[in-house]
């Protein structure tokens, strides 16, 4: 099996066992989007058809204008047509932290060179949403609450384990996320010893929210980690 075959049947099955918090409900975009799973496997068998080692970038969890709408972290619609040359028909997104990745994609290189060396996933595979008053959805991650931190744990930890058993570097792991994603995945390296080595980078979110004056310093930050360890 290659890279992608692993991927895709990965994300295929994936099923939240855990009992949710009040309130809180998991999405699955492989079982929920329409034609997910087909941009999904095209992507992966486009970038991904080997057997070559790749280095661990994890993000927090999926969010409903990213991989939500295309089944690939960090990628909306805009960019999996623009970037990497696959159209999604029938549906538009714009996610502002997959406009900082592909902004770091293109600093590496670009696509090919990119994927062929780092393969992005997320510390917890499904995503979350919480009901606002009135009825709105939002995103919500797996650490916003004990509760469902808890809860999200063993799924956390066997996802991770079943990745790891594909021919994933396990000397270094890049943490999206500076301040609670990084904790908990120090944490939880410090018991399990996913890693050798964890490398927090700011995540692409808080970049482009608070920091997108400077963005191109932070994209200078993630290629001088790259840099460092490879």
């Amino acid at each position: 099996m290659t890279i992608a075959d692993q991927i895709i049947a990965f994300n295929g099955h994936l099923h939240f066992p855990g009992k949710l918090p009040a309130g809180i409900r998991v999405m699955n975009p492989f079982k929920e989007g329409p034609g997910i799973m087909d941009i999904m496997t095209r992507f992966y068998k486009k970038f991904y058809d080997d057997k070559k080692p790749r280095q661990l970038i994890l993000g927090i969890n999926p969010g409903r204008l990213g991989s939500g709408s295309t089944g690939v972290p960090f990628t909306d619609t805009k960019r999996m047509l623009e970037k990497c040359g696959i159209e999604i028909k029938g549906l538009k997104t714009h996610e502002p932290s997959s406009v900082f990745v592909y902004d770091v994609i293109d600093a590496y290189g670009g696509v090919k060179p990119f994927y062929q060396h780092f393969y992005i996933s997320s510390i917890c595979p499904l995503g979350f949403t919480s009901l606002q008053p009135g009825g709105k959805e939002v995103n919500y991650n797996y650490y916003d609450s004990a509760a469902l931190t808890k809860a999200a744990y063993p799924f956390i930890v066997s996802s991770l384990k079943e990745q790891l058993e594909w021919n994933i570097d396990r000397e270094v792991c890049y943490c999206m996320g500076t301040g609670k994603n990084a904790a908990f995945l120090q944490a939880l390296n410090a018991q399990e010893g996913f890693f050798k080595t964890i490398v927090p980078l700011e995540h692409p979110r808080f970049v482009m929210q608070y920091k997108s004056k400077t963005k191109d310093q932070y994209v200078d930050k993630y290629l001088s980690a790259f840099a460092e360890h490879q």
